[in-house]
């Protein structure tokens, strides 16, 4: 049995701070759109957008996330939790990935270090969001309760 909740009290609350991440995500990859049109996409200049450097190729994939996160919590029925728990995944390993790169001729995302902050602190609320948004039956909540009873 997984050890993350089901029907948890504050769950409209975690779903509503998944739908903000990925609206930020979204607001983020528009305005690094427009920010970076007529750069190269997975160019290496200065462009910065709410003090993250970012290109194309950043604002594209952000885009992507924010949306993918969106509709899930719009669509709901645990598609949200397994979206916001995959994306965070996703999230993680590319921030990582760019931490690594950030200061090579590989920063294919022009990170910055605020970029890879900001993304892990996004990834990390985004995973946590996806845990405790989980809906279940009358009787996976009893289960749920009688585990989290006996450990």
């Amino acid at each position: 049995m997984a050890h993350t909740p089901v029907n948890h009290p504050a769950r409209p609350i975690y779903r509503a701070i998944g739908g903000l991440i990925g609206l930020y995500l979204v607001i983020f990859g528009v305005l690094g759109f427009f920010a970076s049109a007529g750069d190269p996409f997975f160019g290496q200049g200065d462009t910065r957008v709410l003090g993250q450097g970012t290109n194309l190729g950043l604002s594209l994939l952000s885009l992507i996330f924010g949306a993918a996160v969106l509709a899930g919590t719009a669509i709901g029925r645990n598609l949200d939790v397994l979206i916001n728990q995959w994306s965070a995944y996703l999230i993680m390993v590319v921030s990582l990935g760019g931490l690594a790169f950030i200061r090579t001729e590989a920063n294919i995302f022009n990170f910055s270090v605020a970029t890879v902050v900001v993304l892990m602190l996004l990834s990390l609320t985004l995973l946590m969001a996806g845990m405790y948004s989980k809906v279940g039956t009358d009787e996976e909540h009893e289960a749920w309760q009688k585990a989290r009873l006996v450990l």
